[in-house]
């Protein structure tokens, strides 16, 4: 079981009518993902294009205190149609294979397709990686590791706040997780571009305090 509190702020890109783009770098005492610790102190920029629902972005994570934290680079294209959006991620990262362009057995990238759909008072999200770096450990066979999450945002002492509860539903060896698990978002957000990160798991043992800052340019 893998339990998450977070407190942080979140931005995303809403259907617009003329082309929108945006670039911001983010800045984080630890890089922890879906309850996995992948790194350390990090810097971690973002360039995003959208136009009319249609949205490129680019995203990456340096570790700076570490050496051995190796580079990430996310391709993500997605649509967003009303109150659903889907696409596809291109995660690449060099610690399996620092051969960007290198897609055989063993591949540093692995893709996922996703599907989200805003209930109004819920959101609901589905995750699956479908090729590329995702397999099982002990049989070599292809985990189609899957990621289910339930958002809800509500307001609390002036604050706006969103909670999230996140399922794993099969065993993973992308998550690091032998059955189902289950994962608890807390999220917070701030008029300044801070955040910080509580988070708890007990599938590995380990507990973090993560705090980081944003930096906009546009």
């Amino acid at each position: 079981m893998i339990v998450t509190m977070l407190l942080a702020s979140n931005s995303g890109i809403r259907a617009q009518n003329q082309v929108e783009c945006h670039l911001k770098a983010d800045f984080v005492s630890n890089y922890i993902w879906r309850g996995q610790d992948l790194g350390h102190v990090s810097l971690q920029p973002e360039l995003s294009v959208a136009w009319k629902g249609l949205s490129l972005a680019a995203w990456g994570s340096v570790g700076l205190s570490h050496s051995n934290d190796a580079r990430e680079i996310d391709l993500t294209l997605s649509y967003e149609t009303g109150d659903m959006s889907f696409g596809i991620v291109d995660y690449w990262n060099e610690g399996n294979d620092n051969r960007y362009f290198f897609y055989k057995y063993g591949t540093g990238h692995a893709f996922e397709g996703f599907i989200s759909y805003n209930f109004g008072p819920v959101s609901a999200s589905w995750q699956t990686y479908f090729a590329g770096n995702d397999y099982q450990d002990d049989n070599g066979k292809r985990a189609y590791s899957s990621y289910f999450g339930l958002s809800a945002p509500f307001r609390l002492a002036t604050c706006n706040w969103e909670a999230e509860v996140g399922f794993v539903p099969w065993k993973s060896g992308t998550y690091e997780v032998n059955s189902f698990s289950v994962t608890i978002h807390i999220t917070k957000s701030f008029d300044l571009p801070l955040f910080g990160q509580v988070i708890a798991n007990p599938a590995s043992q380990h507990f973090y305090f993560v705090f980081g800052f944003t930096l906009q340019a546009i």
